[in-house]
């Protein structure tokens, strides 16, 4: 009886919804003088390949009315093109756009893009360079440089586990809160670097949305299975959560470097390797820093090293090959997400373990202290990241 009401009720609301709707539809019919402006359309560049016949665009339509590409410029010259799929792109529709164009390598080029109603959109291309085409090879160097950028420095800072062993209590909290402090540095860098992105995708995505929201959902999602959680060896689950807020935040380096190498700006992606190498250093030591007093196997170090540093190597290919501003904004927003949980497990962690004096410690001279050391090691190894 009571569903049956419910149901009725439901009804009820939906049929008052659509009736306000019909209602405002016809008023908009029958009120005369009023002029709407037109429309205006938005395209959104989101991609540029080069190819040795010229260059391939992926372009993205934002616009109420559909929206045709009519012609297009290269360097203020008309050039012939194609468009896959051809015709109108209606709003959200995504095409690619194919320029047979005599380019020079090293040389900019400017692109400018005019629909059949006259607007016109612009794209600049800073230095061409052939862009890696997928094959066996690149996937095996991309690998590579990966495990250099993301395993290797990670598994390197992790053997520091042996000196943190030796640490008492205070040396404990010191080391805890360095970690806190280098997962907050993380998160804020990852936080802005998917606003960044954000910015370049088609406004009709959301734009500074497309970070926040995944960051909240997947901090309230986190957050109701962290407090399910019955594991009694806080240490380790704080260790894994640690390691796979790394590996989501190295995915996201792995994004960048591939990125900048896609779009020819070497110099940057090379930056961003030494970069990122020494920031995966100092991230091995807060892996390890909650297994202090422990006795961790061998094989478990491993998986952890592998969780925070491998999955650098996706990151690379997908930045590489199939980059996209709306995705990575929104991978962005859930891995920093992810880190804000791990800071507050730390924090949790600190308050209840049963062997020690944390419960009171969260702004004791020690762990400012740590706090202040963790940002100043992240600031440090990132101004080689800037170009």
């Amino acid at each position: 009886m009571r569903s049956t009401k419910l149901w009725l009720y439901g009804l009820i609301l939906i049929a008052a919804v659509l009736s306000i709707l019909l209602v405002m539809r016809a008023l908009d019919t029958m009120l005369p003088g009023v002029q709407l402006p037109p429309a205006i359309g938005e395209l959104t560049v989101e991609r540029v390949d080069i190819v040795p016949e010229g260059f391939v665009a992926k372009i993205r339509a934002n616009s109420q009315e559909p929206m045709q590409i009519a012609q297009v410029m290269v360097d203020s010259a008309y050039w012939v093109f194609a468009q896959s799929p051809p015709g109108p792109l209606s709003r959200g529709a995504g095409a690619m756009v194919t320029i047979n164009f005599p380019w020079v390598a090293g040389d900019a080029h400017h692109l400018k893009f005019v629909t059949s109603v006259g607007e016109t959109f612009e794209h600049t291309i800073d230095i061409a360079l052939e862009t890696p085409s997928l094959s066996i090879r690149s996937l095996r160097n991309y690998a590579l440089l990966g495990i250099l950028v993301g395993l290797l420095p990670v598994a390197l800072g992790m053997l520091s586990f042996p000196i943190l062993n030796t640490l008492g209590t205070h040396g404990l909290e010191f080391i805890l809160a360095v970690t806190v402090g280098l997962l907050a540095y993380l998160f804020i860098d990852m936080t802005f670097d998917g606003l960044e992105i954000a910015a370049r995708a088609s406004s009709m995505f959301g734009g500074q949305l497309l970070v926040f929201v995944p960051l909240l959902l997947t901090l309230a999602a986190l957050q109701s299975l962290s407090q399910r959680s019955s594991s009694s060896d806080n240490g380790t689950r704080i260790a894994i959560l640690i390691a796979l807020g790394i590996g989501l935040h190295n995915l996201g380096e792995g994004l960048a470097i591939g990125a900048s190498f896609a779009v020819n700006k070497a110099a940057m992606g090379a930056f961003l390797v030494v970069g990122f190498t020494l920031h995966n250093i100092t991230e091995g030591v807060g892996i390890v820093a909650p297994l202090v007093n422990k006795k961790p196997r061998r094989r478990f170090l491993c998986l952890l090293a592998l969780i925070a540093g491998l999955p650098v190597v996706p990151g690379l290919w997908l930045g590489a090959y199939s980059f996209a501003p709306h995705w990575a904004a929104i991978y962005f927003g859930v891995g920093a997400g992810a880190i804000a949980q791990v800071v507050v497990e730390i924090d949790r962690f600190f308050r209840t373990r049963p062997d020690s004096q944390f419960a009171n410690t969260r702004f004791s001279h020690t762990s400012v202290a740590g706090y202040c050391a963790g940002v100043s090691l992240m600031y440090a190894t990132a101004l080689l990241i800037s170009v």
